[in-house]
C-alpha cells in the first residue's frame, strides 16, 4: 500500500485506541459512582449509552461491514438503555471491539480502502468508512468527557494536556 495509506490506517488506529479510547477511560474514573446512566432528561445520552453507542458503531461498521461479518446491530437499544452493565464492563467490551476492529483493517491495502461498501445502508468506501468511525468516536469521546466532568465537579481531573509544558516547550 502507498506510504499515505498505510499512514492513514495507522493514524485511524492510534487514535481510536491509543487516543480516544484512554481519554474514555479517564472520564470514566471521574465520574461519580451512581452516574453512569444519569441524563439531563429523556432523549439525552447518558455516558453508559455513549459507550454502548460506540462500541455498536464500531462493530457494525468496521468487524461486519469492512469485516463483511454478520450485521446484528440493534442500534435503537443503545439509546433506550437507562441501566445495565458497570462502567469497567463496557470499557472491556469498547476494548474488545476496538481490538477487532484494528485487527479487520490492519492489513487493508489500497484496493480495500478504496473498495465499496454498503454499511447501514450507506455506499461508503473502505477509507470513508474508518474515518466516519474516527470522527464518530472523536465526537462521542467529547459528548462522555463534558458529561463525567459537568457529574463531577470543578475538581473533575480530567486534563489531557499539560499546558505549562507545552508553553514552555513552544515559548522556550
Amino acid at each position: 500500500m502507498p506510504a499515505t495509506g498505510r499512514e492513514f490506517v495507522t493514524e485511524s488506529i492510534r487514535y481510536l485506541r491509543d487516543v480516544y479510547l484512554p481519554r474514555l477511560e479517564l472520564a470514566a474514573q471521574a465520574l461519580p459512582t451512581g452516574d453512569l446512566w444519569w441524563q439531563p432528561h429523556p432523549g439525552c445520552l447518558s455516558f453508559g449509552n455513549v459507550l454502548l453507542h460506540l462500541e455498536g458503531n464500531i462493530r457494525q461498521w468496521l468487524v461486519s461491514g469492512l469485516g463483511e461479518g454478520a450485521d446484528q446491530r440493534d442500534r435503537a437499544s443503545e439509546f433506550r438503555a437507562t441501566d445495565g452493565q458497570e462502567v469497567g464492563a463496557l470499557l472491556r467490551r469498547l476494548r474488545e471491539t476496538i481490538d477487532a476492529a484494528v485487527a479487520t483493517f490492519e492489513d487493508f491495502d489500497e484496493q480495500d480502502l478504496t473498495r465499496a461498501f454498503e454499511i447501514q445502508s450507506f455506499k461508503t468506501t473502505g477509507q470513508n468508512a474508518i474515518y466516519h468511525v474516527v470522527e464518530h468516536f472523536s465526537w462521542h469521546t467529547g459528548q462522555a468527557v463534558c458529561i463525567a466532568k459537568a457529574r463531577s465537579g470543578p475538581h473533575h481531573g480530567v486534563a489531557f494536556y499539560d499546558d505549562e509544558k507545552m508553553n514552555a516547550a513552544r515559548n522556550g
